[in-house]
């Protein structure tokens, strides 16, 4: 089925700056896509391109990011008649297209905006659920439907927050749940038991939410944040059906080689900034005290040594965000280094749908875990929900149980597993290995 129209626009997300939301028009009807954004971006991402005008939007908007879909990418993919329904054909015209390695010509959000439209036509024209469609590309099609575990982000520090905590997510995976719908309660109630713990600790002004809904006190020491969700799990009651989880964000702070876990202070003292050593041993001594089973982002995206150091002497799930950036290459030499164990799947790292299927299933195929992910400026488009489970990775990260452009994602995933009617596995203990099942 050819595509009639494709039209591009700019629109705002979580955090209020300007995205890229781009409409594909076939027979079957108008399908719209949102373009995410991050804020602790690795420097091998593609180029999420910006207008720099600094009289309009802080620098930010996206108005060349659409010019270059109505205008390029739109005109010429319509031009071209590719059936919609081939998604690799559609990803690979728009590269050559753009014919730089990081997408820089038009920018990875126009072209991504235009890939994920795509995608959701190319399900409409089979008549089939959109996670279907994405099983079918990714080779899982006739395999059982694999339900993820929610990693929430529950307490917020790095970059997505105005507090003192260097590290940037603490998270709760619902693992002993029986179901995905089990995983959201659980998730739920501990939310709350977690802003009861927190208020009653430090007052009403520190459950303030940071960018993803995690709440964000004003607490520096990163061993503090972990005992508060010890303390919320146990008063919740579910101490034996959740596991912890972290993603460090390290690139964020280290400074002349070395990690400060103090760097929003402007005076802070260079004598207590950790060797990548010194942190692998802080993060050895986190996991011997809490249930941790992931950290991501551990050391910086370049610091390949700590990385292959952690992971070999460490049996949790070790992820890579901005060492992997989504990316096939990176993926290969982070094999061959055995840097880590999982990647983050991230669709605008890369850029398009094609070589977001091709870096998870890469991944799977070294053995590797993969969890699906958002970024902290979302929107309501909620297609990452339909990847995880069309790529059967058992583990998605979009936020805390709170904010509706996270939300938008969970309660997807709840339809998908209502809509299966107990025909689906949910992944629990098996999240890093879920593609086996």
């Amino acid at each position: 089925m050819p595509i009639t129209k494709i039209h591009a626009r700019q629109i705002f997300d979580s955090r209020g700056n300007p995205t890229v939301e781009v409409e594909v028009t076939t027979g079957k009807g108008v399908f719209r896509a949102d373009v995410p954004s991050g804020a602790s971006t690795g420097i091998h991402e593609a180029l999420e391109l910006r207008d720099g005008d600094k009289n309009a939007y802080v620098g930010k908007g996206v108005l060349t990011a659409v010019k270059n879909v109505n205008e390029h990418l739109g005109p010429a993919l319509i031009a071209a008649n590719i059936d919609v329904k081939d998604q690799v054909a559609v990803d690979e015209f728009l590269i050559n297209l753009d014919g730089t390695p990081n997408k820089s010509k038009y920018g990875a959000n126009a072209i991504l905006g235009v890939s994920m439209a795509v995608l959701k036509a190319g399900a409409a024209c089979k008549g089939v659920p959109l996670y279907r469609h994405i099983a079918d590309l990714a080779g899982h099609g006739g395999k059982k439907i694999v339900m993820p575990v929610p990693a929430m982000n529950v307490i917020n520090g790095g970059s997505h927050a105005g507090n003192k905590l260097a590290m940037q997510e603490f998270m709760i995976l619902p693992t002993g749940a029986e179901s995905f719908a089990e995983a959201m309660k659980i998730g739920s109630e501990v939310y709350h038991s977690l802003k009861s713990v927190i208020k009653a600790k430090y007052g009403q002004d520190a459950t303030n939410v940071g960018d993803e809904g995690g709440f964000a006190p004003n607490i520096q020491d990163n061993a503090e944040g972990l005992e508060l969700l010890k303390t919320a799990i146990a008063k919740a009651g579910y101490t034996d059906k959740i596991k912890i989880g972290m993603d460090v964000a390290a690139s964020e702070f280290l400074v002349d080689g070395k990690y400060d876990l103090d760097f929003k202070n402007p005076n802070s003292d260079k004598s207590k900034h950790l060797t990548g050593e010194e942190l692998a041993a802080l993060y050895k001594e986190f996991i011997a005290n809490y249930p941790i089973v992931s950290i991501e982002d551990p050391f910086d995206q370049d610091d390949w040594s700590a990385w292959s150091h952690l992971t070999g002497s460490t049996d949790i799930q070790i992820v890579g965000d901005d060492l992997t950036v989504t990316n096939p290459l990176r993926i290969a030499t982070a094999v061959e280094k055995k840097a880590c164990n999982s990647l983050l799947l991230k669709v605008n790292q890369i850029g398009t749908i094609t070589e977001s299927i091709k870096a998870a299933v890469l991944s799977q195929e070294s053995g590797w875990g993969v969890m699906v992910s958002h970024r902290s400026g979302e929107t309501e488009d909620f297609t990452i929900a339909d990847i995880v489970v069309g790529l059967r990775t058992g583990q998605i990260k979009t936020g805390a149980p709170c904010r509706s452009e996270r939300l938008a994602k969970y309660n997807q995933l709840l339809r998908i597993e209502e809509e299966l009617a107990g025909d689906s596995i949910y992944a629990g203990e098996n999240f890093r290995n879920a593609h086996l099942l």
